[in-house]
């Protein structure tokens, strides 16, 4: 198992790719915080992760409050003895073309988006500092690497991400903290799921594989970028998009 013994927060874990994150660390043996906004959408999740309970925490907390998120890393650490991994998995849309965009849309998400990132990363890094080990996984996009019509506010946070990234695995290497984002590209999720059919089959078009991908391979890149296995890696954006970029 590539995480036995390793403990993990992992921000947005009730649905979705957070949701497929926390089972997939789960069966790689690390014990896991998930931290989601509504304690209903946790309880929900959890029910569709099988029997994990000494492995197993929850957090109802909200990334973008500064005392939210120091009490959800003092939880992890407090519970489990030690923060080993964060995956800033947490983040919103609300998708509006430029002349059509309110400031709301803008602030919202990048508030959870973008300072939410910062705020929990901030948090994290001080106690993986103490350790001198460590490692912070952000969720960016093909969108922060090419944009994207109608997503100006998506794609200025993600974009950023990216930016942290970078800045964040030169300024955290020295205590043996490494720091990577994973992109992915169309994903079958609950969202996705409202999206009309001609407007999936045109998502599926833009891989070269033809097909969307799913929660698991977003999963999976994270699990290889948290493990031992992954020691050398930082500072990267991993493109997980089945080849909508090339």
């Amino acid at each position: 198992m590539k995480l036995l013994n390793k403990t993990a927060l992992i921000t947005g874990g009730a649905r979705g790719i957070g949701l497929a994150t926390v089972q997939k660390f789960l069966q790689e043996g690390a014990n896991v915080v998930l931290l989601d906004l509504k304690k209903e959408d946790i309880e929900q999740g959890i029910n569709k992760l099988g029997d994990f309970e000494k492995q197993l925490a929850y957090y109802v907390g909200d990334v973008t409050n500064k005392e939210s998120v120091t009490a959800a890393i003092d939880y992890t650490v407090d519970k489990f003895g030690q923060i080993d991994i964060l995956v800033n998995n947490a983040g919103i849309t609300a998708d509006a073309q430029l002349l059509k965009m309110e400031d709301e849309q803008w602030d919202k998400v990048i508030d959870v988006n973008l300072k939410g990132v910062f705020q929990m990363t901030r948090a994290a890094a001080a106690k993986m500092k103490e350790q001198k080990s460590g490692v912070i996984l952000n969720a960016s996009s093909v969108v922060g690497l090419y944009g994207n019509f109608g997503q100006t506010n998506y794609a200025a946070a993600k974009f950023g991400i990216n930016g942290m990234t970078k800045t964040w695995a030169k300024e955290l290497g020295r205590y043996k903290v490494r720091v990577n984002s994973v992109a992915p590209g169309f994903i079958q999720t609950e969202m996705t799921a409202k999206i009309p059919e001609k407007v999936l089959k045109m998502m599926e078009e833009k891989s070269v594989l033809n097909e969307m991908g799913k929660p698991e391979d977003i999963a999976n890149a994270y699990a290889f970028l948290a493990s031992d296995e992954a020691r050398y890696i930082t500072g990267t954006v991993l493109s997980v998009d089945g080849g909508v970029v090339v």
